[in-house]
């Protein structure tokens, strides 16, 4: 049979089903103008609030009952999310708002419902989950409904703050990493905790002689079991959707300062011992800076010479029984303000741009992340009007022959332009290179010098939520690059409030190499349906019932099909905020390459061999809130011509909110036929956090991954003695787990402060 009439088949199928999808994507807007939901952001009423110009600051105390808050507007009324979006809260909450010219403040009173003490995991900041008591300011100073930042307090005054990326649809786009200067103190009184925040304008990204911002508020309760929000959001979505924000008015336009120059410098020295292979000890120090001058009140130059990202927590490892890279995401400092506008490009298997690629290498002897030194960088980003952000960069990393990796420049430059009322069109090119003309990779053989690429996305949003999507195509224009370097792929998704319905394809030509990118692999096309629907039952200790349909569909030339994955998922969600999941699948494998499961001397499958895995997983949460909580997961099924059983969760205790321990495992038994290597593959880790005061914290993470036949240990001590800046002790050992033989240890310590100027 002639493998061409297939291969030249499944091609055009991929390029059909891309031509529908690019048709839906790009016909939703029109379609979108009038939403169904009676929840609708057309049909709602869009609750204000105005801000009251002050002539004298206010201190902080916590206590809202100073002179200056008397006489401001006050708002409340919030409505239920969780359990229900229909109820009006329980526990009340009055809030207000009131600026200077150079900062924003909020005072808000927050009652009890109930006895008993506040929740709070730890006194660690950047908290998050149902785990915590606490109240959070959502604002949109552009209402474009697509970026914003949020800051929150709890009770104990420990703060968070950080970023709402493409408009706050899912998990993702809720970014605790981004750090700025601000103040707040609370006050726990008798039935009530109250408090005052001060947000420095410098921090936050507006135009100038605005009378109106995007604004939500709302609050975590956890005595009264429920989630309220000042502008009311329909509770398929996310707690902090922009799509559905109340109006922060000024009573003036909004003039107040907001340039700036900040200067954050550091120093840092460590001493370290490698055993492998000799014993080698190194010790020294280092400086460096980084810099952030507001150009404009709405875009940010940053600038930084010799950086040093040290402070970033040891990445979790992972049990990889795939055959592709696992991904580890960004945490440094420097990429995260306006990172989705580098970042947001493809589909998250498919990045033409990922920062962690910038300083960062393997260790492949403890599959650990090193680092590969950066001389320095400069980046601008923000917007240039209500329709535009930009986003240029150029990083240049140092020559590092210990890990074979020539001296490099990274630079990538960024367009989004604002469509209808939540949707863009963007634009990537990313180019890297080495300084002296020689190959990227040494290891693959060739001598590419140079990669470079360019790209668009659409991504959609309607303006009421229910309807989000994206078209996008990438293009490899390095020289010699073919006509099948491209990555194209498209989705378009259906959010109601009882069910929701989304469509996905991908196609990756085999001559796309995005090495500045995430795409753990190419030549290949796929589709994606997945449908859902979901039940909120009263009077139940369950709040809602999801039961979920997923497939997933792999073509390769020449292979044809090469995976399939077809899946049942039955969820309860509890109101105590635990909750079950079941789910049946089946994965079909045909394999391209060959490829061995564990490490070993036992055969390997090849090329062509083909194999139906049915497996089932289920897995129970417990409620987060209590002294001890715990996810627990059990999984078993056909894997490869054998069997697979894994037990994998997470144990937790808090004691009040001072200590926090956590004990997490994957242990996976793979049983093959004769021939093959079978294996036990252990994952363990453990977590000590000590948060002595909100400004004191001490952290151990001990992992020991058997795929990597590697012991680590790193502890850390923070002390944050001004607002963003900090003193770090990093301790952190390697070992070969039998007989605990010393692979290498580091002693670091580094202090850098956040310089308002």
């Amino acid at each position: 049979m002639n493998c061409r009439k297939p291969r030249a088949l499944m091609r055009g199928v991929a390029r059909a089903v891309a031509v529908m999808g690019a048709m839906l994507v790009l016909a939703v807007p029109s379609a979108s103008a009038q939403p169904v939901d009676s929840a609708s952001a057309s049909s709602r009423v869009i609750r204000k609030l105005t801000a009251t110009r002050l002539t004298t600051p206010i201190q902080l105390d916590g206590v809202v009952d100073s002179t200056e808050w008397r006489g401001i507007p006050r708002s409340g009324d919030f409505m239920q999310y969780f359990p229900f979006d229909t109820s009006p809260a329980r526990a009340p909450v009055e809030f207000m708002m009131a600026y200077d010219d150079e900062t924003l403040y909020l005072g808000a009173i927050l009652y009890d419902y109930g006895q008993g003490g506040y929740v709070s995991a730890s006194l660690r900041r950047d908290y998050r989950g149902s785990a915590n008591d606490g109240v959070t300011l959502v604002l949109d100073p552009w209402r474009d409904g697509t970026t914003g930042v949020f800051f929150g307090v709890n009770p104990y005054n420990v703060q968070r703050e950080g970023l709402i990326v493409n408009g706050g649809v899912s998990g993702e786009d809720f970014d605790r990493s981004w750090d700025n200067v601000w103040s707040s103190e609370t006050y726990r009184g008798d039935g009530y905790w109250s408090v005052e925040m001060a947000i420095p304008f410098k921090a936050l990204r507006f135009h100038a002689g605005e009378d109106t911002w995007g604004m939500n508020f709302y609050r975590i309760d956890s005595k009264a079991n429920e989630r309220t929000t000042w502008s009311p959001i329909p509770r398929q979505f996310q707690v902090y959707s922009l799509a559905y924000l109340g109006e922060l008015t000024w009573d003036t336009p909004m003039n107040a300062r907001s340039s700036g120059f900040t200067l954050i410098p550091y120093a840092a020295g460590d001493a370290t011992r490698q055993y492998e292979g000799g014993l080698v000890k190194q010790s020294g120090g280092d400086v460096g800076l980084d810099a952030k001058v507001m150009l404009t009140p709405s875009l940010n130059l940053d600038l930084t010479v010799n950086p040093d990202f040290s402070q970033v927590e040891v990445d979790e490892q992972q049990t990889n029984l795939d055959r592709f890279e696992l991904f580890f995401p960004e945490r440094r400092q420097f990429f995260l303000e306006n990172a989705d506008l580098f970042a947001g490009f493809g589909f998250n298997n498919a990045r033409p741009f990922f920062s962690r690629r910038i300083g960062i290498a393997i260790d492949s002897s403890t599959g650990q992340n090193v680092q590969n030194r950066i001389i320095g960088g400069a980046r601008v980003s923000g917007r240039l009007s209500d329709d535009w952000r930009i986003g240029l960069m150029s990083m240049q990393a140092a020559t590092d022959d210990a890990i074979g990796v020539d001296g490099r420049n990274y630079a990538v430059a960024a367009a989004q332009r604002q469509l209808f009322s939540r949707s863009n069109l963007a634009f990537i090119a990313v180019n890297e290179q080495t300084n002296s003309g020689g190959p990227l990779d040494p290891r693959r053989g060739d001598s590419v010098s140079a990669s470079r690429l360019i790209g668009m996305d659409y991504n959609l949003a309607s303006a009421d939520g229910a309807w989000t999507g994206k078209l996008f195509h990438h293009q490899q224009v390095t020289q010699g690059a073919g006509g099948d370097a491209f990555s194209h792929g498209a989705f378009l998704e259906r959010n109601a409030r009882l069910w929701r319905a989304r469509w996905e394809h991908q196609i990756i030509g085999d001559g796309f190499d995005a090495r500045t990118g995430f795409v753990p692999r190419r030549g290949f096309q796929r589709v994606n349906p997945e449908f859902e629907i979901s039940r909120f039952p009263a009077g139940s200790p369950i709040n809602r019932h999801v039961l979920r349909l997923e497939g997933n569909f792999t073509w390769d030339d020449p292979w044809g099909l090469t995976d399939r994955n077809l899946s049942a998922r039955y969820s309860a969600e509890f109101r105590n905020t635990g909750r079950a999941d079941v789910t049946a699948r089946t994965r079909y494998v045909q394999l391209f390459a060959p490829f061995r499961p564990v490490r070993g001397d036992g055969l390997a499958f090849q090329p062509g061999e083909a194999f139906e895995q049915p497996e089932l997983e289920a897995s129970i949460t417990t409620d987060p809130r209590e002294v001890v909580s715990g996810t627990f997961r059990l999984r078993g099924g056909r894997y490869f011509n054998g069997s697979l059983r894994q037990t994998s969760g997470s144990l937790n205790y808090r004691w009040r909110q001072y200590a926090t321990g956590a004990l997490t495992w994957n242990v996976s038994q793979i049983d093959l036929a004769s021939g093959y290597d079978d294996a036990t593959l252990w994952l363990f880790g453990s977590r000590i956090d000590i948060t002595f005061t909100t400004t004191l914290f001490w952290t151990t993470f001990t992992q020991y991954n058997s795929q990597f036949d590697n012991l680590n240990i790193n502890s850390r001590l923070q002390w944050r003695f001004l607002p963003a800046s900090d003193l770090f002790i990093v301790y952190t050992d390697n070992y070969v787990p039998d007989g605990l033989r010393a692979k290498n240890r580091a002693l670091l310590a580094k202090v850098s402060w956040w310089l308002n100027l």
